[in-house]
């Protein structure tokens, strides 16, 4: 593995280890790496990251496909956004430690490394899983600041890596033949001729709608469409044309901002500003303030965290806080702490010491609860009540 690790492909503009997945054998096999990964990481990079430089990514994960969309370049916040160079985006987690996921259908463009961990006999499976490396990319596509491409204009994706401990490359590149002509089956006999094979069915009738050519296309201009990012440019012109606002924002008196904002402009008829319209423009998994929302448009903030990102903001702070040994389970700390804060159920249950109910709980069961130490179980419900605001990452 540390032959792996220094050899894989770079992020051409943090420098850190290129987004990677590795397929391996089984869920068991996949969660046994993930450990060791993280272990190396922690000595190659002490305190960058906390047991989240890999993760595991199979079926049985919690909230797995949920982490393949974290991944991908268009969110870029598995596990937060890296803080490896304040003005670029990528995701903190390097590496996504699979079995079958993450192979057909699944685009992320600045993938740089592929790992195969196991044996594949499917050649449709191999070029499917060869194909996750070949997208195009553009790195300076991710910079928060638009002015600093042209100085990073030159980090187009031109290859990938792909490491192969099963030599399936060797087969499927030299041996396999693709172009073997395959025998068809024996066309089933007709009644009367021998056999007593079925009957072909050349010709089928039904006298059902079609339901396809029954539906109806209906266009819908610009115009219609309220809740989309034309409505929150809208707001934010009106905001930036504002010289009380823009005054009061630039000295700081935000309580003068967000009553003016709330009694002249919010919920009036005309155009009928709301914050949840304007969240679900700005496309944020979480609730926004109105405070956030006039940050982000006069470039206080350049861009609205994800619920990941404040997740793993406050994790942070809790560890920074309270320091775990060596003997901690760090991942099932964190998952603690995340579901903790995300799942009202989990809180009841704790809550009400109802722990029976850990046994049929979606979000967090009672292994995991087991995994958790003993004094942490207390100590993480206190703290997220006593510093964690929780309405900011419901919707």
């Amino acid at each position: 593995m540390q032959t792996f690790l220094e050899n894989a492909l770079r992020d051409p503009i943090s420098g850190e280890m290129g987004k990677t997945i590795i397929f391996t054998v089984s869920q068991n096999h996949a969660a046994k790496l993930t450990q060791i990964l993280n272990e190396m990481a922690d000595k190659l990079y002490p305190g960058r990251y906390n047991s989240d430089f890999a993760v595991q990514v199979t079926s049985l994960i919690h909230g797995a496909q949920q982490m393949t969309l974290n991944f991908t370049d268009k969110s870029n916040n598995l596990n937060g956004t890296g803080n490896f160079n304040p003005v670029y985006r990528t995701s903190k987690t390097r590496i996504c430690v699979t079995v079958g996921m993450m192979t057909t259908g699944y685009d992320c463009t600045d993938i740089l490394n592929i790992c195969l961990m196991r044996p594949i006999f499917s050649p449709q499976d191999f070029i499917q899983i060869k194909g996750r490396g070949t997208r195009k990319h553009n790195f300076s596509e991710q910079l928060v600041d638009v002015g600093l491409k042209e100085e990073f204009k030159n980090t187009e994706k031109k290859t990938f890596k792909l490491f192969d401990f099963f030599a399936n490359c060797e087969y499927f590149e030299e041996k396999f033949n693709y172009d073997v002509v395959l025998k068809l089956p024996a066309k089933p006999s007709k009644k009367g001729q021998g056999g007593d094979g079925p009957t072909p069915i050349e010709e089928y009738e039904t006298f059902e709608e079609d339901k396809v050519l029954s539906l109806q296309e209906e266009q819908i201009g610009m115009e219609g469409m309220r809740i989309d990012r034309m409505f929150f440019n809208k707001f934010e012109d009106e905001m930036k044309q504002d010289d009380f606002i823009a005054e009061n924002v630039h000295e700081g008196k935000w309580d003068l901002v967000l009553n003016y904002i709330n009694e002249e402009i919010m919920n009036k008829p005309e155009e009928y500003y709301t914050i949840e319209k304007l969240r679900k423009a700005a496309e944020v998994d979480r609730r926004l303030t109105l405070r956030e929302i006039i940050e982000k448009i006069f470039g206080l903030i350049p861009y609205f965290k994800s619920k990941d990102e404040l997740l793993e903001e406050e994790f942070n702070k809790f560890i920074s806080d309270y320091k775990p040994n060596e003997k901690d389970d760090i991942i099932a700390l964190k998952y603690f702490f995340h579901a903790y804060i995300t799942d009202n159920k989990l809180r009841d249950i704790i809550e009400k010491k109802k722990f029976n109910e850990l046994n049929v709980n979606p979000s967090f069961n009672i292994n995991d609860y087991k995994s958790v130490g003993k004094s942490w179980r207390m100590l993480i419900p206190e703290y997220v009540k006593d510093y964690v605001p929780l309405n900011k990452f419901m919707l």
